[in-house]
């Protein structure tokens, strides 16, 4: 098995959703829609909703202390802190710093990683390559958090449907004795040219925020979801081969597979892609839509949780996000010591 250097390892998972349930009778009195339509295009029934005052990081950091506390760390163990996220608390000073305030750590290392959906697995990748590169860092934080609500029109029926709030947490460790679910291989890749498909195009330099911009309503997500529903499906396909590929292990020996949690069409198709019982999918999409960058870990986390992933599975993780962005980790899993 192809898996070059020290071994990194997910110590502890944690996720945190919102109380706020946001049902789909309830869209269908903001706009025309209704339930039946809701979940036979999207397998989506619920979402949570952040509070008003409750922001990206106030989730991270919820999601944050039950990693933490899986893996049976404290702050003071904390390496460096990075938050996956394209809704931040605000555009500086990044939210892994707020989050980095809130949980008490120390002068480490807090950035954050936008790549939409995709996020999490470029944390991940990210979070692999420092502890793999520094022998100073022994633990990262990694959080996939959102607050999507923030940033849906809710007149765009054929957005408004889809989103939700959530973060979902890992602590990644290269200590061997505490034992865990060990990253045996990360991929990523990006196709900018679909750029235009996912965007928000207000706020940012190009189209700073101004009576115009608000009026044009810019400051709202926009997506081509037609096209993205066959770029998505293509990207996780081609994303889980070439995992496999790289780390060695047949698509027949794989034990779960996590993958974004936006539609379950889009799940089932690739499922279908790769030959795979859709029973080897846990998804929680009817409860929570889609949740970007949280949307793996809050995932994974509730499959670790429940039992489904059982010591000695190969768990396949693989999302696609706007950019296009894509990406996939293959992950052995034993609970930890």
């Amino acid at each position: 098995m192809s898996n070059q250097g020290a071994s990194i390892f997910v110590r502890g998972t944690g996720s945190y959703a919102p109380e706020r349930v946001l049902t789909n009778e309830e869209i269908s009195q903001i706009v025309d829609t209704n339930d039946e339509w809701i979940v036979s295009r999207t397998g989506i029934r619920e979402r949570r909703i952040a509070a008003d005052d409750e922001a990206t990081s106030d989730m991270a950091v919820k999601a944050a202390r039950k990693a933490m506390e899986m893996a049976k760390v404290s702050a003071e163990d904390i390496d460096a802190v990075i938050i996956a996220t394209l809704t931040p608390d605000m555009l500086f000073p990044s939210t892994a710093c707020l989050v980095q305030r809130e949980l008490g750590l120390g002068p480490i290392p807090a950035f954050d990683v936008d790549a939409a959906c995709s996020g999490f697995m470029y944390g991940l990748e990210v979070g692999k390559g420092i502890l793999m590169g520094n022998p100073h860092y022994k633990n990262i934080l990694l959080v996939g958090s959102e607050k999507l609500s923030s940033i849906i029109d809710w007149e765009d029926r054929a957005t408004c449907v889809l989103f939700g709030d959530g973060a979902g947490a890992v602590v990644l460790s290269r200590d061997e004795t505490v034992g865990g679910g060990e990253l045996l291989g990360v991929k990523l890749g990006a196709d900018g040219k679909s750029a235009p498909l996912i965007h928000m195009p207000g706020g940012g330099s190009r189209i700073p925020a101004s009576h115009d911009s608000i009026d044009a309503r810019q400051h709202f997500l926009k997506m081509n979801g037609r096209e993205v529903f066959k770029l998505a499906v293509r990207a996780m396909v081609k994303g889980a081969n070439d995992i496999l590929e790289q780390c060695e292990v047949e698509m027949k020996d794989v034990g779960c597979v996590i993958p974004h949690q936006a539609n379950i069409r889009i799940i089932e198709s690739v499922a279908s892609h790769l030959k795979l019982p859709m029973d080897l999918f846990p998804n929680n999409v009817q409860n929570y839509g889609n949740t970007s960058a949280a949307s793996v870990p809050l995932a994974l986390d509730e499959a670790i949780r429940s039992g489904r992933i059982s010591d000695g599975d190969y768990v396949l993780m693989i999302a696609f996000g706007a950019g296009l962005t894509w990406g996939s980790t293959l992950m052995k899993w034993n609970s930890p010591k």
